[in-house]
Formats: structure tokens, sequence, C-alpha cells
């Protein structure tokens, strides 16, 4: 039975990966941070107490900003495959915390690589990159588009991205980049602007609410469906050689009109409801992301099924129920 350890296994796209592996026939392992109150809404539906046989799901706290405690984690577990999802992932926050954005975003990467390395635990690793770091270079982008970050996240992921490939070609670890551009879900954190429509959405509909507040609405972006790109992390990890891969849609969205697909669902026109917060804004804005995704399709035979439109409805049905 193979075994792989997650760190943000209580993160959207963490959760998805660990129904993956479990569905794969995986022992899964996820690194989980203490806190006070339960953090593991997503994978309860996967949790199992540890004493009935047959249980392969185990969590063990944990934090990236702990070198020691991964390389403790990894020699107990000697997993075959790595996943490294832990990180502050909102980019605008990353504004208000640079500091910790760069110490876990982007030095938590090498604490891992390097407790991989010292411990000697052949494990496959997997590093989340992100099309953040793209930033001001226009599109499409694919794996060989220059970087030019524009934001604290960003450019920790720049550092990330970079010290996965030095520590493949100077130690000949099995060590992947996977440059996802943005990916959605029903899971996705409720202050993410696209969960943010959705909930907006939702609850305008059922009279909940009577206004929903933006940012910048002429935002260009390639959303995918996260469930099918943690597929294609997991066939990273399965190549014979390590590379890295860009995973997107290779289609163009502004945030007006992921508003009008997630209104449309509900029968409202979302002009009427949405209206403008400077708050929302970043420092720096990055115009347009959009990923062409051809290396992907042609060695790891991977390829998007649910485009923006029907995400952006499948989101805010989701919400609509739920909140029923």
């Amino acid at each position: 039975m193979k075994k792989a350890l997650i760190t943000g296994i209580t993160g959207q796209d963490g959760s998805y990966l660990a129904e993956l592996l479990l569905e794969k026939g995986y022992e899964v392992h996820g690194v989980i941070r203490r806190s006070s109150t339960f953090n593991t809404s997503r994978i309860d539906h996967l949790y199992q107490d540890p004493h009935i046989a047959g249980t392969r799901l185990f969590l063990h706290y944990g934090d990236l900003s702990d070198g020691s405690r991964m390389a403790t984690l990894l020699t107990k577990i000697a997993p075959d495959e790595v996943y490294n999802l832990a990180a502050q992932s909102h980019v605008r926050v990353s504004f208000d915390e640079p500091e910790y954005t760069a110490d876990t975003t982007g030095v938590g990467s090498i604490r891992l690589l390097e407790a991989i390395r010292l411990t000697e635990v052949p494990a496959r690793f997997y590093q989340a990159s992100s099309s953040e770091m793209f930033g001001a270079t226009p599109p499409p982008q694919n794996e060989e588009t220059p970087f030019y970050p524009r934001s604290p996240y960003g450019v920790a992921k720049v550092y990330s991205y970079w010290i996965t490939k030095n520590y493949r070609e100077a130690y000949g670890m099995y060590a992947c980049n996977g440059i996802l551009f943005n990916h959605e879900s029903e899971r996705r954190g409720e202050t993410f602007v696209t969960r943010k429509i959705a909930i907006g959405a939702a609850r305008i509909a059922a009279g909940l609410q009577k206004e929903l507040f933006m940012g910048n609405l002429d935002s260009v972006r390639d959303w995918g469906y996260a469930p099918e790109y943690v597929e294609g992390m997991w066939r990273m990890l399965q190549q014979d050689a390590a590379d890295d891969y860009v995973l997107a849609t290779n289609t163009a969205y502004t945030v007006k009109d992921f508003l009008q697909f997630s209104f449309e669902a509900v029968d409202l026109d979302w002009e009427k409801y949405v209206k403008f917060d400077e708050r929302y804004l970043r420092p720096t804005e990055v115009d347009a992301l959009v990923g062409d995704y051809s290396k992907a399709k042609n060695v790891l035979g991977w390829e998007p099924k649910v485009l923006t439109p029907e995400l952006a409805k499948r989101m805010t049905l989701a919400e609509v129920e739920s909140a029923n």
C-alpha cells in the first residue's frame, strides 16, 4: 500500500486530494495545525477513529514553520509521496501579512525539502506552485513564461518554485512543481472572490442579504474545478521523471463574468446588487492570468472538463441548497 503525506490537508485542495488518494488505495497522512477550535470540516467525512481496523487516514499535528517536526513525521511515516499544499494562500491578505506569508508559503517549502533530504526518505515531492508567479507577464502563460509576481504571495511562490527545481537538480530528488491556475469549488474558502460571489448571490436570492461589496471587476482569470486539478497533481508524481507542469483551462473570464454566471443561476441581475468597495483592491493588481496546459495534456493526459460558466453555477446552487 502506497503512503502519502499531505500538508494543507484541511484546505480545499488537500481535502479533494485526500479523497482521490483514498479511492486509489493509499494510506493517507495529513499535517494539521494545532488550534483551540476544530479546523477539519472539509475532511470530517473522511475521518475514522484510528483504532478501527482498516483505517487509512491519519492526522498529525505539525506546521511548516517547524522543520524538525517535518523531519520527525517523515521518519515515522516514510511516505512514498509528499504533497506540499500548505500556505498562507490568500493573495490580498499577503499584503497585510507579508512576513508570515514569506515564512509559510516560501521558506516552509525548503524546510520540507530539507527534511526529506536529511532523513533520506525516498519520497516523490509535489510543490503547489501558482499562476500568481506570472503576475504582470501577459497571457497566455505556460512553463516557459517569465515570472513577474505582483504580491508577497506570488513572490513567496516563486521562491518555492525555484528551490524545488534546485533540489531536483542538486540532489537528484523527484520534485515537481504544479503551476496551477485558479481552481475553485464548493469547498473554497469564504473570503475568496468566487465563493464570496456564490454565497452573496444565494443569500440575496433568499432575501438574507441586500447587496454585495466587491473590488476590481475587470481582472481576467482562468478558473477551473479543483477536483480535476488534484488528479493532475497525482499524475505528475506518477511519471518516470520529475518535471514542472501548468494546469489550467486556457479560457479567460472576468470577475464581472463570474458575477453574471452566478446571479443568472438564481435568476437575478447582478448589476442591481453589487457595490464597489476600495478596501478589496490590491496595492498592485494582476490584470490577466490565462494558462496554456498543452504540456500537461500531452505528457500527463490531463484535460479540464468543468469551465467557468458551469463552475459558477455549481458553486452558487450549492450555496442555495445549503441555505435551505
